[in-house]
C-alpha cells in the first residue's frame, strides 16, 4: 500500500510546486512586462508619458497595500484557500486589462490584478514551505527565487515579442489561460492547512491597507517632487493611522503587522538585512541604466543587454544556494553574499567612461552571485525562524 500512494503522493507534489511557481511566475512577469510596455500604453490610450505610470503605480500600491492584511487571512482561513482566490481575482482582472478602453478602466483592473497577486504573492512561500520538508526547504525557497528571478529577466523579451505580432491587450490576455491551468492544478493538489479560529479584525486591516498605501504614495511622490500637498497629505495618514497602529498590534496575540515577529532574534537580523539587500539591488537596478548611458556613454539598447546578467545569474545561482543552505548555516552562506554583492557594488562604481562591456559584464554578475548567494539562504532563515502557524505573516 505504501509502495502505491508515495508515487501519487510525489505526483501530487510536483502539481502543486507546478501551480505555486506558475502563479509566481505570472505575477512577477505582469510587473515586468507592464514597465516595459508603457510607451505603448501611452500611444495606444492616447494619454501622455507621465499618466501612463499609473499603469504600474496602480499595481504596486495594491499589492503593498494589501500584502500584510492578506496574509493575516491566510494564517486563519489557510494559505491553500488564498492563494487560489488570489489566482481566480487576477486571472479575471487580466481579462478586464485586455478589454479594458481607457487608462481608467486599465488602471482600476490593475488595481484589481494586483490584489489577486498579493493574494499569491503573501502566502506563495508557506505553501512552499508545507510541499517540502524541513531538511529540503532550502531547495524550495532556492526555485521559488529561480522562478521570480527569470519571471523579471524575460519579462522584456517576453514583452517585445508578444507586441511584434499583436495589439497590447494581449500582454494581459495570455494571463487567462495560464491561469486557469494553475487554478486546475491546485484545486486538486495544493496542500491544506487547518483554519485558525482567531476572529479577523476587518478595522485593523483596512488602517494597515491605507497606511501602507499612503507612505509609498508620498515616498514616491517625493521622489518625482510632485510638490508639498502629495507628500504631506501622505506623510499626515501615515503619522495618524500608523502610530496609533502599531500600538494596537503590538498588544495583539494575533497581528495583522507581525511586530511579534520581530522579537525572534534571527527573524530581525534575516528581515533587516533583506531590507538592505533587497535596497541595494532596486537602487541598482534604477539606476544603473542611466549611469550607464549618461556616465558611461552606452546606447540605449546596449544597456538593456548590460542590465541583463544581474537578474540571470541570480535566477541560476538562487537554486544552488538554496540546495546549499540545507547542508550549510544560512547565516555563512548569507554574509558570504552580502560580501560579495557589496565588493560588486564598488566594482561598478569604479568604472571608467568608455569600459569595455566585457568589464561591465563581468561586475554585473558578480552582483548577481552576491545576490543569490545571499537570498535563498536568508529566505530559508527567515521562515524557518517563525513557528508554522505564521508561515503566511512571515
Amino acid at each position: 500500500m505504501t509502495s502505491e500512494s508515495e508515487p501519487d503522493r510525489q505526483r501530487l507534489n510536483l502539481r502543486a510546486l507546478l501551480a505555486v511557481f506558475l502563479g509566481v511566475a505570472l505575477s512577477s512577469l505582469d510587473a515586468a512586462i507592464a514597465n516595459t510596455a508603457l510607451p505603448t500604453f501611452a500611444s495606444a490610450l492616447q494619454v501622455s508619458p507621465a499618466a501612463s505610470v499609473w499603469v504600474i503605480n496602480a499595481y504596486q500600491l495594491s499589492v503593498v497595500a494589501t500584502l500584510l492584511p492578506i496574509a493575516a487571512l491566510g494564517d486563519r482561513l489557510g494559505a491553500r484557500r488564498i492563494f487560489l482566490a488570489g489566482m481566480m481575482l487576477f486571472t479575471a482582472a487580466s481579462l478586464a486589462c485586455a478589454l479594458s478602453t481607457s487608462l481608467l478602466a486599465l488602471s482600476v483592473s490593475r488595481a484589481v490584478q494586483g490584489l489577486g497577486a498579493a493574494g499569491m504573492m503573501s502566502v506563495n512561500i508557506a505553501l512552499v514551505r508545507m510541499i517540502y520538508p524541513p531538511t529540503r526547504l532550502g531547495r524550495g525557497v532556492g526555485l521559488n527565487a529561480f522562478v521570480v528571478g527569470s519571471s523579471y529577466a524575460l519579462g522584456p523579451t517576453v514583452a517585445s515579442s508578444i507586441l511584434a505580432i499583436a495589439p497590447w491587450p494581449w500582454l494581459f490576455g495570455i494571463n487567462v489561460p495560464l491561469g486557469l491551468f494553475a487554478i486546475g492544478f491546485g484545486l486538486n493538489s495544493l496542500p491544506t492547512s487547518p483554519a485558525r479560529p482567531q476572529a479577523y479584525d476587518w478595522r485593523v486591516a483596512g488602517a494597515t491597507a491605507l497606511v501602507f498605501a499612503a507612505l509609498i504614495f508620498g515616498l514616491g511622490s517625493a521622489a518625482q517632487r510632485d510638490g508639498l500637498w502629495p507628500v504631506l497629505g501622505p506623510a499626515v495618514v501615515v503619522l495618524a493611522f500608523g502610530i496609533p497602529l502599531f500600538r494596537h498590534q503590538a498588544r495583539s496575540s494575533a497581528p495583522i503587522v507581525p511586530l511579534d515577529l520581530f522579537r525572534r532574534p534571527m527573524f530581525a537580523l534575516s528581515a533587516f538585512t533583506a531590507f538592505c539587500s533587497f535596497a541595494t539591488q532596486g537602487l541598482a537596478f534604477v539606476s544603473l541604466p542611466f549611469y550607464f548611458e549618461s556616465v558611461l556613454q552606452r546606447q540605449a539598447v546596449e544597456t538593456g543587454f548590460l542590465m541583463t546578467p544581474w537578474a540571470v545569474v541570480v535566477a541560476l545561482g538562487a537554486p544552488w544556494a538554496g540546495r546549499m543552505s540545507d547542508r550549510h548555516h544560512p547565516g555563512l552562506l548569507g554574509g558570504i553574499g552580502l560580501a560579495v554583492l557589496s565588493l560588486g557594488m564598488a566594482s561598478l562604481a569604479l568604472l571608467k567612461p568608455g569600459a569595455h562591456a566585457a568589464d561591465i559584464v563581468l561586475r554585473m554578475c558578480v552582483c548577481g552571485i552576491g545576490f543569490a548567494l545571499y537570498q535563498s539562504p536568508n529566505l530559508k532563515a527567515l521562515m524557518s525562524s517563525a513557528p508554522p502557524e505564521r508561515s503566511s505573516a512571515a
